[in-house]
């Protein structure tokens, strides 16, 4: 089977399934190393880029390879600002599915903004470039007019004055966010720009490799990103933290969990061997905003009392298990505190990823190449009529 190895064909064939350890395409945009607890963007390790540059700064840097100058940011910026403000036929979407969760109702915006585009099916560098703009530009726009919507109240009208997570909290809430709080949102976003190839960012590069639009493959991975398995559940670590209730009781609800083989949410993850470098971006992060004006600041309290002491039941009752806290668990703590609620939780991590989405797609596209895989047929044969 072109593009695996051996031990992974063998895998395949022994019926591990999945594309595990298969080797789907060569990228310079990000790297996970599960054992090592190390996520590379660009070159960059998390930690270097996470709080100390912009969202559009990362963005930049795997659209274009590099970190822009002063000069080149504060032009993306401002085209990127240009373009918030969605047309009508993507509003008329966005209000038909006031209904729907918010993840299914930025997908079904999201195919509309092809629309907007000059030329939607071109495939050229600087169509791909132009479409990454105006899709990273445009969803949190998109999630806030569905927040709002969906909540019995009118959109709010972008400002392009505001960075663009301020901006997104002015729309959902109605009012400037403390700074501290904008800045977390920011760097929230760098923090989940891109992660390997997940599920979402396939999705994205298969539909890419047909020739197929940016705006297309854009949509696709949202579909891929609505599932559990991947989009994950941030909102069930809120409801842990409600059903504990106070500091006082997590211990002894932390043991009764574990002693009828129950997950802790929030604690341990699948690839990382070791503590989840985006657990601790976001934890320095949920650190800083203890000084901000908080939507929500009693749940925010009680996450991290309780933190600590799951960490140390879960030391003690699975020793060398090595459960960290993960970045679900921030995730919830940090986006609850910004007065989000936990059905747009998903649908707000793709604020972020859209920008890696975009720059997969533009790397698939200059490859060039279908995306094929085999399967094995273990069916019946010889049936006759």
């Amino acid at each position: 089977m072109p593009g695996t190895t051996p031990a992974a064909q063998r895998g395949l064939r022994a019926g591990g399934g999945g594309l595990d350890g298969v080797v789907a395409a060569q990228t310079r945009l990000s790297h996970v190393d599960g054992l090592a607890g190390a996520l590379i963007i660009a070159g960059y390790e998390l930690k270097q880029l996470a709080g100390r540059v912009s969202f559009e700064e990362a963005a930049h840097l795997l659209w274009q390879g590099a970190l822009p100058d002063p000069h080149r940011l504060a032009a993306l910026q401002q085209e990127m600002a240009a373009v918030r403000a969605l047309p009508e036929q993507t509003m008329r979407v966005v209000r038909a599915a006031a209904g729907a969760p918010p993840i299914d109702a930025l997908r079904m915006a999201c195919a509309t903004l092809s629309l907007d585009l000059a030329d939607p099916d071109a495939i050229t560098p600087s169509a791909d470039l132009a479409a990454a703009k105006l899709l990273t530009a445009r969803f949190p726009t998109v999630v806030a007019a569905h927040a709002r919507i969906s909540a019995g109240h009118e959109p709010i009208a972008p400002r392009a004055d505001l960075s663009r997570a301020a901006n997104f909290l002015y729309m959902v809430h109605g009012a400037e966010p403390d700074p501290i709080a904008a800045k977390a949102l920011d760097t929230y976003w760098v923090t989940v720009i891109d992660h390997g190839m997940n599920a979402s960012t396939f999705a994205s590069r298969v539909i890419a490799s047909t020739r197929a639009d940016m705006v297309s493959a854009v949509t696709g991975a949202i579909g891929a990103l609505k599932g559990p398995l991947h989009g994950g559940a941030p909102g069930p670590v809120l409801d842990m933290l409600v059903e504990i209730g106070s500091a006082a009781r997590a211990e002894a609800w932390v043991r009764n969990e574990l002693a009828v083989g129950r997950r802790i949410m929030g604690f341990g993850h699948r690839v990382y061997k070791v503590r989840d470098p985006r657990a601790e971006v976001l934890s320095s992060v949920a650190d800083e905003m203890s000084a901000a004006h908080l939507e929500d600041r009693q749940l925010f309290d009680l996450a991290r009392a309780v933190e600590p002491i799951v960490l140390r039941v879960l030391d003690e009752v699975k020793p060398g298990r090595n459960l960290r806290t993960n970045v679900e668990f921030y995730t919830a703590l940090v986006l609850q505190a910004l007065g989000l609620q936990p059905r747009s939780f998903v649908a707000t991590f793709a604020c972020g990823r859209v920008a890696g989405w975009c720059a997969h797609v533009i790397e698939q596209h200059a490859v060039d190449h279908l995306i094929r895989p085999q399967s094995e047929y273990v069916g019946p044969r010889g049936l006759k009529l």
